[in-house]
This record gives C-alpha cells, structure tokens and sequence, in this order.
C-alpha cells in the first residue's frame, strides 16, 4: 500500500465516530513504535513531520524511514503529514518531497492573509493530490517553532468556519476549543487542583465550539492540535529520575474520546511519545548507570512509545481495526 492522503481516513473516520491518531516523528524508533502499534490494531496512521523534525532529522532521512515503514506494513494505511507549516514554500518543499498531507499553519495572521496563503497551498497541493489542513484560531503553549503564551491563544470563531472552508478549499480544519501545546498545557492559575494527589486539573475543553462549528459545516473533517494527555506516571517516571517537570499536565483522555466520536477526524500526539522515551531512558540510566550502547537503552524507549500510541489508539482514537476499511475506500473512490 502507497502512502495515502487523509480523505480516505477521515471519510471513515468521521462516519465511524473514530479519530486517526497523528503522532509526531523524529527519530527511527519513534516511527518504529508508532508503525508497531498501528500495525498490530489494523489501525490507521497518519505519521506527521514538523519544521522542527525537519531540521532535527533532515527531512530525507524522516522521509525514508517513513518509506521503510511503508515496506514492512504494506497492508498498513499510512498518510505522512507536514505539521504546522509556516510558509508557502515549506509546503510546496514537502509536496515535492512525496509528503501526501500538509498543514498551512497562518493562523496568527489576520483573517483575509489566513485565506489568501492557504489558498495558495491548497491550490498547488491538490495538482499533486495532497490534502491540506488549515487552522482558525491559535492554541497556547509551546511545540517546535510554534510559540503561544498563555493568554494570548484565541478560540476559533464559528462564525468564521463557513467562509473559511469556502474561500480556501482546505480538506480539513483544525480549531482552538482549549487544548494546547506542550507538557504544560494549563496554568496553575486555570486549574484546580486535587486535594489528594496534588495534580492539576484542567478547565474542560469548550465542546460548545466544537459542536458549534459542526453544525456549520455538516461532514467536514475537524482537527485537534496540543491533544496529548501528559500520563503522570511518566511525568513521575521523569521526575523520579533526574527530571524536573512540575505541573505538567494534559488533556484528559475522555473528552479526547467524546471528541473523536463527534467531527474530530485527526487527533495529533506529539508530548505523550517524548515523555514515554524520555521517562523510560532516564529510569534505564538509573537502573543501569554501566551501560553506554544505546540499543540498550533505546530498545526499551522504542517499546514504551509503541505501548502509548497502542493504547492512544485502542482506547482513546478508537482506530482500532479500520484499516481494511479505509483501505476499500481509498480503492475504490481516490486511488488514481
């Protein structure tokens, strides 16, 4: 199976009341895990690359891992996507590269600049079959070149949504209902806290946007951005060796799935992975303070994330068991 575009996906997706989990890569053994799990639960993928992936990793060498991942899950659909794109020309470079989705991320620009430059991406992507992503409204918080302080981040405007999809043609629309980037997605003033454990609670995601833009636009795929839930047993993991991260915390695991079951067709993961990896390298250099080969050590941290994005997928996405599916449909109403 070629590597696919998202209409395939979210066009089951959206019917199924199910999300297809959109998990960041950088490295080998985050692909390898993400592909692991996916492969195992028949699950959907999309496996998505940001600007600063891109100049982590080089953008090749993501691209080729992603292609061998492709060989060794060929009955696997997977759609590989530029996340957060800022330009342009960042965009037309993945295009050309073989990436089958990208995002034109405008939306700390003016409304009538938003529309006019994802226009011009999804103009030069569909000659190419490629599906584009857009945001209304900005999220707090901090992933890669993406930069949000708290206070400043912007609800998407309903209101907004119609004329949006309409003027630019986007296949898909990621809005700001409250969720947020990053390990530290709330502040400890938005929160309250929990008398026993002393986590932080967070404010509930603003359902009534969401709902809101779907009856706005009836069928059309919606997006969540800054989606991961920062588990707090790798938050402790962390901590309890070495880390210092207080007050980290995430989106809880059931509003994402109340999400997935209404429009929310892509729910991107990208914390969740880092902190799985890093908690268990820190716990294995502790366990282990003789050893140097990093095999040794990043075998275990490839196992962790691909348990995360299993359960991520099984039991939050619900994604489970629907690749056949978009499979046939990709057959029989987009292959080329």
């Amino acid at each position: 199976m070629p590597l696919m575009n998202t209409k395939a996906m979210f066009d089951k997706a959206y019917d199924g009341g199910y999300a297809i989990g959109a998990f960041n890569v950088n490295n080998m053994e985050i692909v390898q895990g993400i592909t692991e799990a996916a492969g195992e639960l028949k699950a959907p993928v999309i496996l998505q690359v940001s600007k600063g992936a891109r100049a982590y990793a080089n953008s090749k060498y993501l691209i080729h891992m992603v292609k061998a991942a492709v060989e060794n899950f060929p009955e696997l659909p997977i759609a590989l996507h530029l996340d957060h794109g800022d330009s342009f020309e960042l965009c037309k470079n993945c295009i050309d590269d073989g990436f089958t989705s990208v995002m034109i991320d405008a939306s700390s620009k003016p409304y009538e600049e938003n529309v006019e430059l994802t226009k011009k991406v999804v103009e030069y992507a569909h000659k190419y079959d490629v599906t584009v992503e857009a945001e209304l409204g900005t999220l707090a918080g901090i992933e890669d070149e993406v930069q949000v302080e708290h206070g400043k981040e912007a609800y998407t405007r309903p209101e907004e949504v119609e004329d949006f999809v309409k003027k630019t043609g986007c296949d898909s629309l990621a809005i700001a209902i409250g969720t947020s980037h990053g390990a530290y997605k709330f502040t400890p003033a938005q929160c309250t806290r929990d008398p026993k454990t002393g986590v932080l609670v967070p404010p509930p995601l603003r359902f009534d946007v969401l709902e809101e833009c779907i009856k706005r636009l009836p069928g059309f795929p919606i997006v969540l951005h800054g989606s991961s839930s920062v588990p707090q047993e790798f938050v402790k993991m962390v901590n309890d060796y070495g880390g210092k991260m207080p007050d980290a915390v995430g989106i809880p695991e059931e509003q994402l799935r109340k999400a997935a079951k209404l429009a929310v067709c892509k729910i991107n993961i990208d914390s969740d992975i880092r902190l799985a990896l890093t908690g268990t390298i820190r716990k294995y250099f502790h366990d282990h303070p003789e050893h140097f080969d990093p095999r040794q050590y990043l075998k275990p941290a490839r196992q962790a994330v691909k348990e995360i994005v299993a359960h991520k997928i099984k039991n939050v996405l619900g994604a489970d068991g629907h690749a056949d599916e978009t499979i046939k449909v990709y057959n029989e109403k987009y292959k080329k």
